[in-house]
């Protein structure tokens, strides 16, 4: 489970089935979530609201997820925001390619949502999240 502080969670993915299920998991698990069903949207929620982890869809319209994470980066450098790539791609030139973007982690769709929750809970485990 999450610390005491109820951590920010970005959640993008075009599929809505998809982030009805995240939102439905993660909400149970305490954290405060909001969602983007696109690259520009998922944008704007980081910029407005500096989630502590975002979980990223690679292929998405307007904007893909490479780009995403490249921008968060790009915006906060020394921030230690947690990216999670979830996506079909599943080749090493696909996981090499997120971790170029600036993704900490690639997970292969379908997510076993216990699986990701794990990692990002060993995450705000840490403590890192916060400082």
């Amino acid at each position: 489970m999450p610390t005491a502080i109820f951590p920010r969670l970005l959640i993008a993915d075009d599929d809505p089935n998809l982030l009805a299920a995240y939102l439905l998991f993660f909400e149970t698990c305490g954290y405060e979530i909001r969602t983007a069903a696109d690259g520009p949207h998922a944008l704007r929620e980081y910029r407005a609201w500096h989630p502590h982890a975002v979980v990223l869809d690679i292929q998405m319209p307007g904007m893909d997820g490479c780009a995403v994470a490249k921008e968060i980066r790009r915006l906060q450098p020394g921030v230690a925001t947690l990216l999670i790539a979830v996506t079909a791609l599943w080749l090493p030139s696909d996981r090499a390619a997120s971790v170029r973007a600036g993704f900490n982690h690639h997970f292969v769709k379908p997510v076993k949502l216990p699986a990701l929750g794990a990692r990002l809970t060993r995450h705000f485990r840490t403590g890192e999240a916060f400082r």
